[in-house]
């Protein structure tokens, strides 16, 4: 017995099939080997086409059907994870009528904050959890002012996961979480925002049927499953955001459990049993996965949107013919603090945990007779994990207070040197998983279609593959980031 699992992340989308039984990846593929483009029309614009993300997903999954491992007849069941807060519209023939607004787009800032100060901190923090901000509600709100040709023929809108379940299925829904992450959902009567509806003059109608996370979004299409060599009425069993799935496939469902990620952007997030918010919207609280009307699972989720996409842009621009192993080599060769050099990786977008400021990324005190592209591959390093260090201390003032933190063996937690920069900046442990996005979706699928009883039997043999425990020169570390903390804040100012 099979379970398939799709990431539709931002830079590709990736495929992965495997064993229900033992929770084994029995196979792995993405579509393109290339990062994916962004559009960006406009200084902090951020948009993908829907329909390039679907080529995507059926590009990957034939090339993982006809990789002759295992028989595409044996999955059966399929999870969607997907890249949190775009905003996609279709109309009545279920068809995409502009492209998506992605997750670091920070055109609706202003829309949101109007919002806010409208509705009040009172239904804001206490009923949405968050400040409507920068979020799929006021995006959509941006098509209405600035598109209304386009909003007025809008049937239904959705977030990118609930994009692929349509095209494979022909269904369309969403989910407490998808709508929580959307700031559509009022945790106090556990239902769909009326008085955001209210606010932004949307029709209610716009709103897909809503399910729990874990249960049956539809079934492949007899045409789809020709395509994709699939059996017909396969179910999609599980959809959810990639952070909530990254969290699913890290075990991480419990009050006080935690998870992280360094991808594009970097995450820790946090579950909760308590309806938390930060009072200046600097972290956000949605549904995780697990949540129900009784057992109120809220996932804590720091994001910055600068951390994967700063290495990358270093490797590319100064590093051209290295690949990452190289990079982290030369950089792990630079003692400790880059000799002065500090670099803020916040470049991709309107920063939630700095209030939706947009310092940019920043080079400081570069010197040309003694810093060399290798200082810059550490400093980026650097500076990432004490981004991290800066949204753990938010965390923190909000009651969250990580004994270890669980992360994939994935991206930048590749590099040994980032590892031990995040747990020594940090100061709390990191177990490192062989986790895969596409297999949590894919154990998610097995739990919402019946094929796990409970997540804790799909995890029950799950182990990290390494521990990393802060080690000495304790005060140089603190001395870093007190460097680097001095030269955000007064970039802020």
């Amino acid at each position: 017995m099979l379970l398939l699992g799709i990431d539709v992340g931002t830079s590709s989308v990736k495929v992965s099939v495997i064993d229900a039984a033992t929770t084994k990846i029995i196979a792995s593929a993405q579509f393109p080997e290339t990062e994916a483009t962004i559009i960006s029309k406009q200084t902090g614009w951020a948009e993908q086409d829907p329909e390039t993300w679907w080529l995507y997903t059926k590009q990957a999954i034939q090339k993982i059907n006809n990789s002759g491992i295992y028989n595409p007849d044996d999955i059966v069941s399929i999870g969607i994870a997907y890249q949190m807060h775009g905003l996609v519209v279709v109309d009545k023939n279920k068809q995409s009528l502009r492209p998506s607004i992605i997750w670091c787009d920070s055109r609706a800032v202003e829309i949101g904050n109007a919002a806010f100060n409208k509705l009040g901190a009172d239904y804001c923090l206490g009923s949405l959890l968050n400040s409507p901000g920068n979020f799929t509600a006021s995006k959509l709100s941006w098509v209405k002012q600035n598109e209304p040709e386009v909003y007025e023929k809008i049937d239904k809108i959705m977030l990118p996961g609930d994009f692929i379940a349509l095209k494979l299925t022909g269904e369309i829904s969403t989910s407490p979480s998808a709508l929580s992450e959307g700031i559509f959902w009022d945790f106090t009567r556990d239902d769909i925002a009326d008085k955001i509806i209210s606010y932004y003059d949307f029709d209610k109608s716009l709103i897909p049927v809503v399910q729990p996370v874990f249960s049956v979004h539809g079934k492949i299409t007899k045409d789809i499953a020709e395509q994709l060599k699939l059996k017909p009425g396969t179910p999609v069993a599980y959809k959810a955001g990639d952070q909530p799935n990254n969290a699913l496939s890290l075990n991480v469902m419990k009050p006080g459990e935690i998870a992280a990620t360094a991808g594009t952007s970097g995450v820790i997030y946090a579950v909760s049993n308590k309806l938390t918010y930060d009072q200046q919207s600097r972290v956000n609280s949605f549904a995780h996965v697990n949540y129900d009307s009784v057992a109120k699972s809220i996932g804590v989720l720091l994001c910055i949107n600068g951390t994967g996409i700063m290495n990358r842009w270093v490797k590319d621009n100064a590093g051209k013919g290295l690949s990452y192993d190289d990079i982290n080599q030369q950089a792990q060769a630079i003692a400790l603090g880059s000799d002065g050099l500090t670099i803020l990786p916040f470049g991709n977008g309107a920063e939630r945990m700095l209030e939706n400021k947009m310092p940019g990324a920043q080079i400081s005190n570069l010197q040309l007779t003694l810093h060399s592209a290798a200082h810059l591959f550490r400093a980026v390093q650097e500076g990432i994990a004490c981004a991290f260090k800066y949204g753990l201390d938010i965390l923190r003032q909000n009651g969250i207070h990580p004994t270890v933190i669980r992360a994939g063996k994935a991206n930048m937690f590749l590099s040994k040197l980032f590892t031990e920069l995040f747990v020594n900046i940090t100061g709390v442990p990191v177990e490192l998983y062989e986790n895969d996005g596409a297999a949590g979706a894919a154990i998610g699928a097995g739990i919402g279609a019946g094929v796990y009883k409970t997540a804790q039997e799909a995890f029950a043999s799950y182990k990290p593959v390494s521990t990393t425990e802060p080690g000495g020169n304790a005060t140089a570390y603190s001395e870093i980031y007190q460097r680097w903390k001095v030269y955000l804040e007064k970039s802020l100012d």
